[in-house]
């Protein structure tokens, strides 16, 4: 049987000989993210599996084109979970593209981002030559750690073949607790809290509501819904609205006007913008639905001390950048990076920065 990530290989080989740009792509479902995609479809998830997982070392290997949900099903039989509680958008939604978009869930202001459970990859660069980065244990890097620098690159840097992740159990109780305030309150509460002991794994502000979930131990948990008060939520109903705003299926992302992602400091004061917002990550990420101009949307992410990325956009935007222009010094640090690990530039081009 062939080896998947030989395969990989040869149609990275395939693309150097012919001079093609090539567009990695497993299932799809984060193809609205970054600038629009170009080259030819590399289509990954041939290349599927978990090749190792050891629960008492909080470890699993997978290749790229396993499908996110069925990594995390086995990883639900061992009472394991990836703690950054990435989002799908989708259900094929793969490992290699959960780490090349680096997106993280409701949980990531409690457990970390993606990037912070990145153990180790396997990269296959634009040389076609597979490159081992990292390992299967926290510290295991001298030098640069090229194994998280992938995470979020959008597949501009190589092809993820294979990622070690590093997962923790689940938690043993949960509680979502509801709170009907204003948004200046909320953030106050949010930041106040933040400062304290307090088992929080999720927070959600919009129109007046704020949701507080709750993650730990049952003494751990029982405690805190008892210091905080709030109305509790039926498990059930937490549930679906926490992956609702994972998934951005819930009722505040419906809509047509484009969707801005604004990360922010968490005491940053409630941000003057029109259109409406939804308040994550204890106040550090703020989910904007507006039509106001880019500019007025990334000078309020500015002078907040933050920054914005149109996350989603809708037709009639226009060329509106999805990120952030860079400063001289650090485009220059982006190019020599691309540089070094894909010299032809055929890997995702366009899809962070024009050039790249």
């Amino acid at each position: 049987m062939s080896n998947p990530i030989s395969i990989l290989q040869d149609q990275v080989r395939a693309a150097l000989a012919s001079d093609t740009p090539l567009r990695l792509r497993g299932s799809g479902s984060k193809d609205f993210y970054g600038e629009v995609p170009r080259g030819s479809v590399l289509d990954t998830r041939g290349c599927a599996g978990v090749v190792d997982y050891e629960p008492t070392e909080l470890v699993i290997t997978a290749r790229c084109g396993t499908r996110l949900a069925d990594l995390e099903a086995v990883l639900a039989e061992r009472g394991q979970m990836l703690a950054c509680e990435p989002p799908h958008f989708g259900p094929d939604a793969t490992v290699g593209g959960c780490v090349a978009a680096g997106l993280s869930g409701p949980r990531r202001a409690a457990a970390g981002s993606v990037r912070d459970f990145v153990l180790g990859v396997k990269l296959i660069d634009g040389n076609a030559e597979v490159m081992n980065f990292g390992g299967q244990v926290m510290k295991n890097v001298a030098g640069y750690d090229v194994s998280r620098l992938v995470c979020g690159s959008l597949g501009t840097l190589g092809l993820i073949a294979e990622v070690s992740l590093k997962v923790l159990p689940l938690p043993v109780e949960e509680a979502t607790l509801l709170f009907r305030v204003s948004e200046a309150q909320a953030l106050e509460r949010l930041n106040q809290w933040g400062g304290q002991p307090l088992p929080i794994s999720a927070s959600a502000f919009y129109n007046g509501d704020l949701g507080v979930r709750l993650s730990g131990a049952g003494a751990a948990v029982r405690a805190a819904r008892e210091r905080l008060g709030g109305e509790s939520i039926a498990p059930d109903a937490a549930r679906t609205f926490w992956l609702g705003v994972r998934e951005q299926t819930d009722p505040f992302f419906a809509g047509d006007e484009p969707l801005w992602r604004l990360s922010v400091p968490s005491i940053a004061l409630p941000l003057d913008l029109p259109g409406r917002q939804l308040i994550e990550w204890g106040g550090a990420l703020r989910w904007l639905k507006s039509t106001a101009p880019a500019a007025q949307v990334r000078d309020a992410a500015i002078r907040a001390g933050g920054h914005a990325t149109l996350f989603r956009a809708a037709a009639g935007v226009g060329n509106v950048p999805v990120f952030n222009t860079l400063d001289a010094t650090t485009m220059a640090i982006h190019r020599r990076l691309k540089q070094a690990l894909d010299p032809k530039g055929i890997f995702n081009p366009g899809r962070m920065y024009p050039g790249l």
